[in-house]
């Protein structure tokens, strides 16, 4: 850009969006975290294995492992290209709006064709494109906090993402197991629930860029675009990385927990009692994404909050490695609640402000969110390899947990914000 000043559509916002705003955002997201949820928690690993008709645990979640795999390059690519694509949307309606609108329809219609499926390969595709929706939806809908939200308000808003992620992980596997039985009323019920919700956002003002100032899209820019050099961008890279590191430790350490009631605690209500496990895990975690967010935003700072988040998780894995017992896997649960609602809302503040310029916030933020996509889809399959090759859970917390100290370790490594 050659301008001296810099075009209101890019400038960095200063005044604070309104609980109105707030609000649809918080119902957006409880919409695009039941629809994406629910089906890894019971939809598609019931689908999966039906399917196989088998009992062999290992078996069913290596299946499941490769279909949320598969889906998961699919985020690699859909992540940046379409935040890429709303940076430069010139739309009379915004440029965010439309790819909120566009990735929450083929979001839903990709769930409710999911549900047709009687093999894993259709399985497979109907995810990816399920998926693939998701991505599109959140990069856009991330992307509105660098837009419209003032840094001193991040960490808060912020946590109005994970703390309708812990509410919509136990509504939408109770409504899918209790009220909308069946894959195809399953699937479909959350269809709606994600239309339905994420509706009121798209009413909310969204700034319009002017063409003149729309960047030339190449394919080859594309592609260079996805690779932000850590030695230009040591703060984006040290943040990334940090992402990766915490978010397969919190994988390893949550994915599999049916798996270790039922084989490694030999728990006879193995069912009931992961219930109450993420009912502990969702209170904790609402309580620390809200006030520790708004705490960090008060402080000024993210990185204290985010470094302790991370070590917090590792400590529960250790937990969970070395006392095998349902009491202490309670305990556990809870600090990882804590430790991940914090994680989520202060990081993802403390992403929107690493962020190399503001012309490119979409695609930019789309990498950052592959580190929130990828792991959490083929941590099922290597957590099942990691089993299986060590005879036992203790190997997958412990991993878990070195992943966890490990973000800690890179996050300290940001240099441009407190």
């Amino acid at each position: 850009m050659t301008n001296t000043t810099t075009p209101a559509v890019f400038a960095e916002p200063v005044r604070k969006v309104p609980g109105r705003w707030i609000a649809a955002f918080a119902v957006g997201w409880l919409g695009v975290w039941m629809a994406q949820l629910a089906p890894i928690q019971k939809l598609l690993p019931d689908q999966v294995q039906t399917q196989l008709n088998t009992t062999d645990w290992v078996q069913n979640v290596m299946a499941f492992g490769v279909i949320s795999g598969i889906s998961g390059v699919c985020a690699i690519i859909a992540y940046p290209l379409t935040g890429a694509l709303s940076d430069r949307t010139t739309s009379r309606f915004g440029r965010r709006r439309p790819w909120i609108a566009a990735g929450a329809v083929v979001f839903a219609i990709s769930l409710v064709l999911l549900g047709f499926q009687t093999t894993l390969v259709g399985m497979g595709v109907f995810w990816s494109l399920a998926l693939t929706g998701f991505c599109i939806l959140t990069a856009a809908l991330t992307a509105t906090i660098s837009d419209q939200v003032p840094v001193d308000q991040r960490g808060y808003v912020s946590g109005w993402i994970s703390a309708p992620q812990a509410i919509g992980i136990i509504l939408g596997v109770a409504l899918v197991t209790y009220v909308f039985t069946g894959a195809l009323i399953g699937y479909t019920a959350m269809a709606v629930l994600l239309l339905v919700l994420v509706l009121p956002f798209l009413f909310l003002p969204d700034a319009v860029l002017p063409r003149e100032l729309r960047e030339r899209m190449t394919m080859r820019g594309v592609i260079e675009g996805l690779w932000i050099s850590p030695r230009e961008h040591p703060d984006f890279g040290w943040t990334l990385l940090s992402r990766v590191l915490v978010n397969f430790g919190n994988a390893f350490g949550t994915s599999l927990l049916l798996y270790f009631l039922e084989f490694g605690l030999r728990d006879p209500n193995a069912d009931d009692d992961l219930l109450i496990l993420i009912l502990v895990y969702m209170v904790f975690v609402i309580i620390a994404s809200l006030v520790l967010g708004r705490l960090s935003d008060r402080l000024g700072r993210r990185k204290a909050f985010v470094f302790a988040s991370s070590a917090v998780q590792g400590i529960a894995a250790l937990l969970l490695a070395f006392v095998p017992q349902l009491s202490v896997a309670i305990v556990a649960a809870g600090l990882l609640g804590i430790g991940y609602g914090c994680f989520l809302s202060v990081d993802q503040a403390l992403a929107t402000q690493v962020l190399p310029d503001a012309e490119n916030r979409g695609k930019d933020l789309g990498i950052m969110n592959i580190a929130l996509a990828v792991p959490q889809a083929v941590a099922p399959l290597f957590g099942a390899l990691i089993v299986a090759a060590l005879g036992g859970f203790a190997g997958l917390f412990v991993l878990s947990a070195v992943f966890a100290f490990a973000g800690a370790l890179a996050v300290a490594r940001v240099k441009a914000v407190r």
